[in-house]
């Protein structure tokens, strides 16, 4: 009991000092991978990129001390980050303390949801998720997250548009307008480093002297370089007007959303005392539906206005208090410039005139706050729990299928034994313990267990090593961070899901089934159509996937069977076979229930119809390993209509749970007993000598249902 409770008191049979040796090497090489990377998929899922680190010192332990996995390592991983952004980004903007505030609720959310799953034996649950979608939505969600790291890569600041593709074509707009030579540079010598030093040693942590010796050239180069300017510092009457109009917007935005909050409230009021179809409720509604078009004729604006401003270049000159800025392309004659492109740095709130962010350098991550977080419960909002909660069992689901789906590729390796079950409940403590500590959603990351198990890691004690190296980071390494380039992080994160994309996964669908094959193209086109509302592309594949197994259910195989050269009854039609003109042997392939066995019917109708000498019917009901009431009524009259039509028919190796349906009904007595026959070599015999009787010089060897006759 007390094992199943901590299935970690299992790692500690046999342990001993040379384990200990290897667990400890691999959970701190694992954190080495861990720390930069877990930066980086914060920032993917709209973060800021300290929130990394906090979903990495809680989570990793935790899901190895009550998984049931001992090399799996978990942590922020793309897929779940990018999820989580597409996720809050309705509820809130990027970054801000409502987003994550929300971030962590839906952490918690998740958790449970997993946990629940876990404790009630659901694990098959993840079974609604198929391989054709996820694959379909992997790939895409891989395009996605890459593509989403072009801003960075390029050094340019846009708007998010509606749909993830226009974007992109924004960044492309932006880039083409500017892109800063330092920053790319950056990102391309990250790549190179990962990538040769993968090539050189697989065992060097890649990521981990990408990141050091790019933050050394950051430091030494003084890669960011900002100014905190004064708007009379600013020499452009067109950059100060747009500053005025876009505060105006904003306030008025915010003057909206205040009025909005408060008819909500007001609504919920109304509702509660009138009724929803009261005319006061209806008059609130359409208050609320009119500050909605003006909000979002406000924020167009603003977007105008924040796309101009981040357009604008200035060039930068020195003064005896501090600095100037000149339009690039209007400097005073004789004025000696900088050198250098300034832009100004505009964000979704108020600029504050006294304190505009001048960039003359490239984005690095900044101050992270040095020390743990404070442990303490998520403030819990009903409302927001609800609208996230499709979002949590979605990423509950894809989550857990990338962390068993790389647990069970391990396991193989090493023999290990593993229960679904037990890892649903290891994942949902990780995300509801790492909530506690700040936590966004989080899963098992393939590229950091893959480390892990090369590194020799032989209990889940490795995962441990790992959160206590995230620990001392936190508390002591974190001012050594500040100077990391952004474009380093977006390197990163373009490097780890390189592995995402797989092609031959659509390949291997299509030759399994076709129909596998288009439901992965489909579910890979509606992904990339609907991002960033990614959990649309699911739930179109999710339905296509139901559609096509309700369809097979409802028309399942009926063969009809003869004689094949190796002396086994096979499905005529398939092999050209000829068929017996007077006895007809039909396999169902699948249950008979309610939604197929009208189907059942319809094809012994059809048969009576097209071959006028039938003499007997022989159902060979070994695929059917169930039966509904339904079935059974379908059986009753199937049995009376072709019975009415001259015809005998009989049953061949029926189960046990039918045959218990059959007894329990009377259709037993109904058949007849002398009608129902254990072995089907028997059945043919004894019908062949009922039904042949009559054929002059006929040889026994002579039907097709008993020697290979070909078509």
């Amino acid at each position: 009991m007390l094992a199943k409770i901590f299935p970690f008191l299992a790692w500690f049979k046999d342990y001993n000092l040379a384990k200990f040796r290897l667990d400890a090497v691999a959970g701190l090489t694992v954190a080495l991978v861990l720390i930069p990377q877990s930066m980086a998929y914060a920032q993917l899922a709209g973060l800021p990129a300290y929130y990394g680190l906090y979903a990495s010192f809680l989570p990793p332990m935790v899901a190895a001390l009550f998984g049931s996995s001992r090399q799996l390592a978990t942590g922020p991983v793309a897929v779940v980050s990018l999820m989580t952004a597409a996720s809050l980004e309705p509820l809130a903007t990027a970054g801000s303390e409502a987003f994550i505030a929300y971030a962590i609720i839906l952490a918690f959310t998740v958790g449970i949801f997993q946990f629940m799953l876990g404790v009630l034996r659901l694990g098959l649950v993840v079974n609604f998720l198929s391989h054709p979608v996820v694959n379909g939505f992997t790939n895409a969600a891989a395009i996605i997250i890459a593509s989403s790291q072009l801003s960075k890569l390029f050094g340019v600041y846009v708007d998010k548009a509606a749909h993830h593709y226009e974007t992109i074509w924004r960044v492309i707009l932006a880039a083409f307008d500017y892109t800063h030579w330092p920053t790319l540079f950056m990102g391309a010598l990250a790549f190179a480093i990962m990538y040769g030093l993968k090539k050189i040693n697989p065992r060097i942590p890649n990521v981990l002297v990408a990141v050091v010796v790019t933050t050394l050239i950051s430091w030494l180069t003084g890669f960011e370089h900002n100014y905190v300017a004064n708007l009379n510092e600013i020499h452009s009457q067109e950059a100060k007007e747009n500053i005025a109009k876009f505060n105006q917007t904003i306030m008025a935005i915010a003057d909206l959303g205040e009025k909005r909050a408060n008819l909500s409230n007001e609504l919920d009021k109304v509702i509660k005392e009138y009724g929803k179809n009261s005319i006061a409720a209806i008059d609130i509604k359409h208050d609320l539906q009119v500050i909605e078009v003006r909000m979002n004729r406000l924020k167009e604006l603003a977007h105008n206005y924040r796309s101009r401003l981040r357009a604008m270049k200035f060039a930068g000159v020195e003064t005896e208090s501090g600095m100037s800025f000149w339009p690039k392309d209007n400097v005073p004659s004789g004025v000696e410039t900088d050198g250098r492109v300034w832009r100004l740095k505009v964000k979704n709130k108020v600029l504050q005139t006294d304190k505009l962010l001048m960039m003359g350098g490239g984005a690095v991550v900044g101050k992270i706050p040095a020390g743990l977080p404070t442990l303490s419960m998520p403030d819990f909002n009903l409302s927001i729990i609800l609208k996230l909660l499709p979002y949590a069992a979605i990423i509950s689901l894809l989550g857990f299928m990338e962390a068993i789906s790389i647990a069970k590729a391990m396991a193989a390796k090493t023999g290990q034994r593993l229960d679904p079950n037990q890892e649903l409940i290891g994942q949902g403590l990780a995300n509801i313990v790492g909530s506690i500590g700040k936590s966004y959603p989080i899963s098992g990351s393939f590229s950091r267990s893959a480390v892990n198990l090369q590194a020799g890691a032989v209990t889940g004690l490795s995962s441990v090593f790992t959160s206590l190296a995230v620990i001392i980071c936190l508390l002591f390494f974190t001012p050594l961070l500040y100077h990391l380039p952004q474009a380093v992080l977006a390197a990163v994160i373009m490097m780890a899901v390189i592995g995402l994309i797989n092609v031959s996964g659509f390949i291997h669908a299509w030759k399994a089934q076709w129909y596998d094959g288009a439901i992965s193209i489909i579910s890979f086109i509606c992904t990339l159509a609907f991002a960033p509302h990614l959990d649309k592309g699911i739930m179109v594949g999710v339905v296509l996937s139901l559609i096509v197994f309700l369809y097979k259910s409802m028309r399942p195989t009926v063969a009809r069977l003869a004689m094949h050269e190796d002396l086994a009854l096979k499905n005529a039609e398939a092999y050209n076979l000829k068929e017996c003109g007077h006895v007809a042997a039909i396999r169902f392939d699948g249950p008979l229930f309610f939604a197929n066995a009208s189907y059942l019917e319809d094809k012994v109708t059809e048969l009576m119809q097209t071959r006028p000498e039938l003499k007997h019917i022989l159902i060979v009901a070994d695929g059917i390993n169930d039966m509904d009431a339904s079935g059974e009524e379908a059986l009753s009259l199937l049995v009376d209509r072709v019975r009415s039509a001259g015809c005998g028919i009989s049953f061949a190796e029926l189960k046990e749970n039918v045959i218990a349906v059959m007894k329990r009904t009377h259709l037993w007595e109904k058949i007849g007993e002398e009608n129902i026959y254990g072995h089907l070599e028997d059945a043919i015999e004894d019908i062949y000598y009922k039904t042949h009787t009559d054929r002059t010089g006929a040889s026994i060897y002579e039907c097709p249902l008993l020697s290979y006759v070909p078509k």
